[in-house]
C-alpha cells in the first residue's frame, strides 16, 4: 500500500475513535408500520417510528475487506464485529459480542469506536463513551487480543471516562492517548504507562483543545505519531488569558452554581498556540519555532510530512486571510514557510493535504482563481499545478490513487443542490472530469472509498427519500449488494406523504439567482392564496437548499404542509454552494446585511412569481445562525415578514467568538460599523410582527447572554413579543425528557395562533 494511500486509511479510521455514543448497529427499530396517513408531531418527535437502519462505523481493511458493526445474534443488545470480502459477500464474525466480556461482568462492552493493529490480530475500541461540548469524546479504551483471547482496559487505574483519542502506534506495540489535559503512551507487552506531558490543567492543554478550537477549526484529536513511531507531534494550548463565560444552573440543587467556560469572544484574547515534538519514549519536546504572536495566530491543522523528521503546519494569522504552510524540523524546531494562500476575505483550512511522489509534493484546495480547485503543489513550492477543470468547485478530495493516475472528488457542476463523486487524471488539470455516479442517482451522494479505489460503500438520499447505503464498484458504479435499504422507513413516509417537493430558482430584486425549494399541502389548489413559512440558516457555515434526506425537520415542515401552510426556503449569498468564490465571500465584513437582504429580495421576488403566495401572510424561522437571519429578516422588513420565529440566535455579533465571528467580519475593532449593521439588536426597535425567540440557558455556543440583550432592547422599545427559554439546554435544545417535542409544539402552536393557516380565496381581477 502506498503513502497516499496509507494515510487517507489512517485518517478514516482516526474519525472513527470519536464517535457518538448512539448505537451503531446495522438494524431497523423495532417498531410496528403504521398505516395512519395523518402526521403528528408526537409520531414525529416521540416515537421511533421514523428513525431508519444504522450502517457502520465501516473500516477497509484492505482494497476488498472490510470490517462493520452488526447486532449480535448471540448476545441481546450487543454489537459483533464483522469482516466482508467486497467481491464476494462472504461474512465472517472476527470479534463476537461474547468477545466484548471482561472477566467478572455479565455484559459485553458496547462498542462507540473501534480501530484495528495493521496486521488484524489487535482491537483497540472505545467504549462508556461521555461528551464533551458537542460529542463524545471522553472515554474508556480496551484492547482485545484476538488470538489469545485476552482482553485489557488501557490507562491503569484512570478514573472512569476520562481517556481521549487512543490511537495504536504505527508498530502496534503501543497506544498513546489523553487523560486530562496530558498525553501518556502505554506499553501493550508490559502494560507500563509513560507519561509523556505533566504541566497539563484547565489552562495548559496538551493534546487536544479548548472550546473555540474544537468548534471552529473541527479539531479534538491534538497529537499525532511519527510513522517509525518514535516521536510525537503535539498541539499545547495556553487558555490563561481568555475569559471564563459563566453558564448559570438554577435548577439542579437547592442553590445555583456557576460553570465557568472559557470562551473568547470577538475581539478579545484567544489561548496561545505551539507545537511541540516529544519522543515517544519520554523526554523533553522540541518546540516548533513559529514566528509572530502565539495568541494572534492559529495553528488550524499538524500532520507529519510524509517522514518522520518533518511535521506540516497550517499556520493562519488572526483574520483568518493568509495561510501558510509550513514544515517544522522534528529535530531542531527550525520552520520554513513552502506556500501561502491568500484571499481578500478569508481561506479555508484544508483537510485535503496529501503527500504525492514520495513526498515530493502535496495535494492542497484553493480558491486563488476564484473556484475551489485541487492542486499539486512542490514540496519547496515553486510548482503550483491545477488538478481539476476550470470554473469548477470541488467539495472535498475522495481519494488519490497514484499507482493508476486519478484524482476523486465531490462536486456539483451547474446543481449546487446535489452532490456527485468525478474523478480526473492525477495531472494537468483536464477541460473536464469523468462522472462517476451514474445520472439517475440525481440527489445527495457521499463515498467511503476503498485504498485502492476499486470499491466504494455509497450513501444517497434525496429530500423524501431515506439513505440507501451499497457496495459499488469503481469506476462502473456497479451496485455489488445493497448494505440499508431503510425499505421500512421509506414506506412510513411514502404513507404520511405525499406531495412532493419543487427545486426551483428565483431571480431576486438585485438580479441574484437564488436556488430553493418549496413544500406544498397535498390538496394544493393554485386558484388560492396560502400563507409561507421560510426556513433560513444563511450563514457561511451552511446550506439548507440540498437534495437530501433530513428526517424529523423534513417531516415537522411536512406536517406544517397538512396544516396548510407553504414551507419555502432559499439559501443567499454567503452560504457554501458551489456556485464559485465571490458568491461565498462577497458577504465579507457584512454577514446578516446582505443574508437578509437577500431572504427579503427573493421572497418578493416569488411572491410576484407566485400568486398563491399570500404576501399578507409570510413568516420565517430558523435556529442559531438562522435564528440571527430571522431576527434581521423580521427587523429590517417587517413589509415582508410577517411573523418570525428564532431558536438560539445571535442577536449580537459581539458576543459570538473569535474564530468564527472574525474569520468573516474582522476584528470589531477595525470593523464596528460592519458588526452593528449586521447584527439584529440594532434594528429591534422596528419590530412590527409577531416575534418568538427561545434560547437553552445551557447554551455553551451560542449563549443566552444574547436573547437577553435583545429582550432590553424590545423592551426599551415597547415591543411586544414571546419567549421561551429551557433551563440548562444546550445549543441544541434536546436535553431533558419531552425537550424536542415540546420546542416544535410551541413552533406550530405560534405559528398558527399568528400566521393564519388555510387557503384563502383570492381577489377577483377585471
Amino acid at each position: 500500500m502506498n503513502d497516499v494511500r496509507s494515510r487517507v486509511l489512517t485518517a478514516a479510521r482516526s474519525t472513527l475513535l470519536a464517535v457518538s455514543a448512539l448505537t451503531v448497529l446495522a438494524a431497523s427499530p423495532e417498531v410496528s408500520v403504521a398505516q395512519d396517513a395523518t402526521l403528528t408531531l408526537e409520531r414525529i418527535f416521540n416515537s421511533a417510528e421514523f428513525r431508519g437502519q444504522r450502517f457502520g462505523p465501516a473500516i477497509w481493511l484492505s482494497d476488498d475487506t472490510y470490517t462493520t458493526v452488526e447486532r449480535s445474534n448471540a448476545v441481546g443488545n450487543a454489537g459483533d464485529i464483522v469482516r466482508y470480502d467486497a467481491r464476494s459477500g462472504a461474512r465472517d464474525v472476527m470479534v463476537s459480542a461474547a468477545d466484548l466480556i471482561p472477566e467478572g461482568r455479565q455484559t459485553p462492552l458496547q462498542i462507540h469506536g473501534y480501530d484495528w493493529s495493521s496486521d488484524g490480530s489487535l482491537l483497540l475500541l472505545y467504549t462508556n463513551s461521555q461528551r464533551v461540548w458537542r460529542d463524545n469524546t471522553r472515554g474508556d479504551y480496551w484492547v482485545l487480543n484476538r488470538s489469545s483471547g485476552e482482553l485489557f482496559q488501557l490507562g491503569g487505574d484512570s478514573p472512569e471516562s476520562t481517556m481521549m483519542f487512543a490511537k495504536l502506534s504505527p508498530d502496534d506495540t503501543r497506544v498513546g492517548y489523553v487523560r486530562e489535559n496530558n498525553i501518556y503512551v502505554q506499553d501493550l507487552a508490559t502494560r507500563e504507562i509513560t507519561q509523556l506531558t505533566n504541566d497539563g490543567s484547565r489552562t495548559t492543554i496538551n493534546g487536544t483543545f479548548d472550546w473555540v478550537y474544537e468548534e471552529e477549526f473541527g479539531i479534538q484529536d491534538g497529537f499525532r505519531w511519527s510513522p517509525d513511531g518514535e516521536r510525537i507531534a503535539y498541539w499545547q494550548l495556553d487558555a490563561t488569558g481568555v475569559r471564563d463565560f459563566l453558564l448559570i444552573n438554577n435548577t439542579d440543587s437547592l442553590y445555583s452554581f456557576v460553570i465557568p467556560i472559557q470562551y473568547p469572544k470577538a475581539g478579545t484574547t484567544n489561548s496561545a498556540v505551539r507545537v511541540g515534538v516529544i519522543p515517544a519514549a519520554g523526554g523533553e519536546t522540541t518546540w516548533m519555532q513559529l514566528e509572530g504572536d502565539p495568541r494572534n495566530n492559529y495553528v488550524a491543522r499538524v500532520e507529519w510530512a510524509a517522514n518522520s523528521d518533518e511535521v506540516v503546519m497550517q499556520y493562519l494569522n488572526r483574520l483568518q486571510n493568509q495561510n501558510r504552510v509550513t514544515l517544522g524540523l522534528a529535530e531542531t524546531g527550525a520552520v520554513r514557510t513552502i506556500f501561502t494562500d491568500t484571499d481578500a476575505a478569508w481561506v479555508n483550512v484544508v483537510d485535503d493535504l496529501l503527500w504525492l511522489d514520495g513526498g515530493q509534493s502535496f495535494t492542497w484546495v484553493s480558491e486563488r482563481d476564484g473556484w475551489r480547485r485541487a492542486y499539486r503543489i512542490a514540496r519547496d513550492g515553486n510548482s503550483v499545478e491545477p488538478l481539476t477543470p476550470a470554473e469548477t468547485d470541488i467539495l472535498n478530495i475522495d481519494l488519490i490513487d497514484e499507482t493508476n493516475g486519478w484524482v476523486y472528488y465531490t462536486a456539483a457542476p451547474g446543481d449546487p443542490t446535489r452532490r456527485y463523486l468525478f474523478r480526473a487524471p492525477l495531472g494537468p488539470a483536464p477541460e473536464s472530469a469523468e462522472r462517476l455516479t451514474p445520472e439517475q442517482a440525481s440527489g445527495w451522494n457521499g463515498y467511503q472509498i476503498s485504498p485502492a479505489g476499486s470499491w466504494a460503500i455509497h450513501t444517497i438520499s434525496t429530500f423524501e427519500t431515506p439513505s440507501v447505503i451499497s457496495l459499488v464498484e469503481l469506476p462502473t458504479h456497479a451496485t455489488a449488494r445493497t448494505l440499508v435499504d431503510n425499505a421500512a422507513l421509506a414506506q412510513r413516509v411514502s404513507v404520511v406523504k405525499e406531495s412532493e417537493v419543487e427545486f426551483f430558482s428565483v431571480n431576486s430584486e438585485e438580479g441574484v439567482t437564488l436556488e430553493g425549494w418549496m413544500m406544498r399541502p397535498e390538496d394544493f389548489d393554485e386558484t388560492k392564496k396560502y400563507p409561507v413559512l421560510v426556513y433560513v440558516y444563511g450563514e457561511p457555515a451552511g446550506q439548507t437548499v440540498m437534495d437530501r434526506w433530513s428526517g424529523s425537520r423534513m417531516l415537522w415542515h411536512h406536517h406544517l404542509t397538512e396544516l396548510g401552510y407553504i414551507v419555502v426556503s432559499m439559501d443567499g449569498r454567503g452560504t457554501p454552494s458551489p456556485k464559485g468564490r465571490d458568491w461565498r465571500k462577497v458577504v465579507y465584513g457584512e454577514i446578516g446585511t446582505l443574508s437578509s437582504r437577500d431572504q427579503a429580495f427573493g421572497m418578493r421576488a416569488l411572491l410576484r412569481e407566485r400568486p398563491y403566495l399570500d404576501a399578507d401572510r409570510v413568516g420565517i424561522w430558523g435556529w442559531s445562525g438562522g435564528g440571527s437571519q430571522t431576527l434581521n429578516s423580521i427587523f429590517r422588513y417587517p413589509d415582508v415578514f410577517k411573523t418570525g420565529m428564532a431558536v438560539a440566535p445571535v442577536p449580537d455579533e459581539r458576543f459570538y467568538d473569535t474564530v468564527y465571528q472574525e474569520r468573516y467580519m474582522g476584528l470589531p475593532q477595525d470593523n464596528s460599523l460592519g458588526y452593528e449593521r449586521g447584527s439584529p439588536i440594532t434594528y429591534a426597535d422596528q419590530l412590527e410582527g409577531n416575534l418568538l425567540v427561545i434560547h437553552g440557558t445551557g447554551d455553551d455556543n451560542v449563549h443566552y447572554q444574547g436573547t437577553e440583550a435583545l429582550v432590553n432592547k424590545l423592551v426599551a422599545n415597547n415591543k411586544a413579543f414571546t419567549m421561551m427559554s429551557y433551563p440548562n439546554r444546550s445549543h441544541g435544545i434536546f436535553e431533558g425528557r419531552g425537550t424536542t417535542l415540546h420546542l416544535y409544539s410551541l413552533l406550530t402552536r405560534y405559528l398558527q395562533e399568528n400566521l393564519e393557516a388555510g387557503p384563502q380565496d383570492r381577489p377577483v381581477t377585471f
